[in-house]
């Protein structure tokens, strides 16, 4: 196999813009939805779908709303206003603290400290979802996902928090080939700069949580995914150990039941 297939084929961007946008609307349409409402974090992911959006909808019919607690960068805040302003779509800031202050008047018993620390930033991630399908409900309109591929496939959300979405315009795209669609769209350069972040805690960012950074799993994710190769051969086709290989592929297998609807137990009738 040649060097070639260690790097995902070249997406072309307005022909990827396109289908989104017109998923998207075919979406709407077809669920008699009134518009849509989007979570704005002042990242990559967000802004990309924000965009395509603004132009699969009249802008009067998205709602960008901004969640920030107080582990949210005020560059991501402001980076998030930014993007509604620029697309001339209307934006609520509605600050979380003050929601999570009551889950912390609870007792909870908990098996470690870092498993609290995970406790702790899901709930953002479900308090978020809870806010945005409040307004969506209300508005008779959809909530537009922000996840890629990258992410889904190991896992890398909350289930029932930024997974808890009606549509995931951006699920086959890996977070590579967001970046890409970024450049196309002309997305601000100090968004496209910024490291990847979830905002859960101070200093958190997605490739250190990760341990890997986008450019590599991008690569492994596709030649598993895609190629269907064996760990080792992906290994030797990236000159890499096939340890870190088996380490994403545990990730992805762990990340299973994000994936689909709650198992249900099927009921025989005589």
């Amino acid at each position: 196999m040649s060097n070639e297939k260690t790097i995902l084929p070249t997406i072309n961007p307005k022909k990827t813009v396109d289908i989104i946008s017109r998923f998207i609307k075919d979406k709407i349409e077809g669920s008699k939805s009134e518009g849509l409402v989007v979570g704005l974090s002042g990242g990559i992911d967000s802004s990309v779908v924000t965009y395509i959006a603004a132009q699969a909808v009249s802008r009067d019919k998205i709602l960008g709303l901004v969640m920030p607690s107080e582990t949210t960068a005020t560059e991501d805040v402001q980076d998030a206003l930014s993007i509604a302003e620029v697309l001339g779509i209307k934006k609520k800031i509605i600050p979380i603290d003050h929601i999570l202050e009551v889950f912390n008047t609870l007792t909870v018993d908990s098996t470690s400290d870092e498993q609290y620390q995970l406790a702790q930033a899901n709930l953002k991630a479900r308090i978020r979802m809870m806010i945005l399908y409040y307004h969506a409900n209300a508005m008779n309109r959809l909530v537009l996902g922000t996840g890629n591929k990258s992410e889904l496939l190991v896992g890398y959300f909350t289930k029932y928090g930024d997974g808890g979405v009606d549509l995931l315009p951006l699920g086959d795209l890996y977070k590579t080939d967001v970046q890409k669609i970024a450049i196309h769209l002309s997305i601000p350069i100090n968004i496209l700069n910024k490291p990847p972040t979830a905002g859960l805690w101070q200093g958190q960012t997605d490739e250190d949580e990760l341990g890997i950074t986008y450019g590599l799993l991008d690569k492994i994710l596709y030649l598993l995914e895609d190629e269907k190769l064996q760990s080792d051969q992906v290994a030797d086709e990236l000159d890499i150990g096939e340890e870190e290989v088996l380490r994403i592929i545990s990730l992805m297998g762990a990340a299973g039941h994000k994936l689909v609807p709650p198992p249900i137990p099927k009921i025989g009738r005589p």
